[in-house]
């Protein structure tokens, strides 16, 4: 067990109890610490909890971003954890928002998780101390507010809460609706309506399909590099970025213009921490959390760790093995480096990031092909077991697909048949 020198067992307070949540709560207690996950709503499961509320004023957050008939852009067999899988019984390895949902409770009951976790418990405030961690927590239930102490603290609040919606040039002007995807719950809000949908992600191409089936013409605005397929759609017409929006519609950059009834973001989402206080030592600027070890460990209080920060990865994957490098650390298996090393590991990565072609400081946990190599280098570094090679080679086989096949990828179904391999649709995949 991993106790400090009085005996006592170390302290984790982990904030959040999503996906990420979860599994730096189940790793931090097989690691012997006291661990304590905080979560402010009334149950577990984070973005995948599907919710109604919307915003009560200009100052209420809505913390759901999950709308109707959303099926994962990944297969289940890569959304498990590496210790938890999917059940098999499940038959569509693209599923539901509910099936991920249930997935996670599970996951929370098969490893005891209830015990350790306080819904309706919100951080309001994280600050170090001279050898430990001051966390105010509201209960929500007592409306009551007061310090708890911890050795080590897991940020796993997720990015899906504080929308990122680009300035446009012309929106005061604007006379319809403007809306980002956090608000999108179903299309028929839409109905018979003409729609600019703002962006060409996951959300966007997904949104678009369903939003298309009720509105009268849907234009989706993009700078992809590759048109994405929409001519199964019928009713969507692509356009390049948005000059500027007028009155009643919008002049494109080709200097082409249509008339729209909704303007609907879907441009992402900003990194967000408004527990954290100042001396925590962190900064995010546009996007950009800084300073960090290998994207998770806070250089200037390193016993703090954020989970999930890195995109275009395998998310839950990720997630716990961001958790178990961390733990080598923090339970003494692994020393870390001094932090000049740290911010000079950090620096050189910015470099080669820049010499990449990732000007754009919201790139800068970006990874894409560059996951591969951050896996390989987290378990080198902390002695721990890596992502199975049939993960990464199923994640590949998914890469894209929702640009190019968004009308028929989700009726594959994918087998994992060993550590190597899969099966796809019946069949072994190269």
């Amino acid at each position: 067990m991993n106790k400090n020198p009085m005996g006592q067992k170390r302290r984790v307070c982990v904030i959040g109890a999503g996906t990420a949540g979860l599994c730096a709560l189940k790793n931090s207690l097989e690691s012997g610490m006291d661990a304590v996950a905080y979560e402010r709503g009334t149950e577990i499961g984070g973005t995948w909890i599907f919710s109604e509320d919307m915003p009560k004023n200009d100052y209420d957050e809505v913390h759901s971003s999950m709308y109707e008939g959303l099926r994962t852009n990944l297969p289940k067999e890569v959304m498990g954890y590496p210790d938890y899988a999917y059940d098999n019984d499940i038959e569509d390895s693209f599923i539901t928002s509910h099936e991920v949902l249930n997935f996670l409770r599970s996951y929370a009951e098969h490893f005891k998780l209830g015990p350790h976790i306080k819904l309706q418990h919100e951080v309001i405030r994280v600050r170090p101390r001279l050898d430990d961690w001051e966390v105010y927590v509201w209960d929500h239930s007592t409306n009551t507010c007061d310090p708890v102490y911890y050795d080590f603290v897991y940020v796993c609040n997720g990015h899906y809460t504080e929308p990122d919606v680009p300035e446009v040039e012309g929106a005061d002007l604007y006379e319809g609706k403007l809306m980002h995807s956090h608000l999108y719950r179903r299309a028929d809000k839409f109905k018979d309506e003409n729609v600019l949908i703002i962006g060409a992600g996951p959300s966007g191409m997904d949104i678009t399909n369903h939003v298309r089936r009720e509105a009268k013409h849907v234009y989706l605005s993009h700078h992809l590099a590759t048109a994405p397929n929409t001519a199964f759609m019928g009713n969507v017409t692509q356009k390049p970025d948005v000059e500027r929006l007028t009155k009643n519609g919008a002049l494109f950059k080709d200097g082409s213009s249509e008339c729209f009834d909704h303007v609907l973001f879907c441009t992402g989402y900003k990194y967000t921490f408004p527990c954290l206080s100042t001396d925590v030592g962190i900064q995010v600027i546009d996007n950009f959390v800084q300073p960090l070890w290998k994207h998770c460990i806070n250089i200037n209080n390193p016993t703090m760790a954020f989970i999930g920060l890195p995109f275009n990865v395998i998310p839950t994957h990720i997630f716990d093995m961001q958790v178990r490098f961390t733990l080598a650390f923090f339970t003494g298996q692994r020393e870390l480096p001094p932090r000049e090393q740290m911010i000079a590991e950090l620096e050189k990565e910015i470099g080669q990031r820049w010499d990449c072609g990732f000007y754009n400081r919201k790139k800068a946990h970006q990874m894409g092909e560059r996951q591969f190599d951050y896996y390989n280098e987290l378990a080198r570094m902390a002695g721990i077991d890596n992502i199975k090679p049939v993960i990464l080679k199923l994640m590949k086989d998914c890469g894209k697909k929702y640009i190019f096949e968004l009308d028929t990828y989700r009726s594959n179904r994918y087998t994992i048949v060993d550590d190597e391999n899969f099966l796809k649709n019946g069949k072994i995949a190269n």
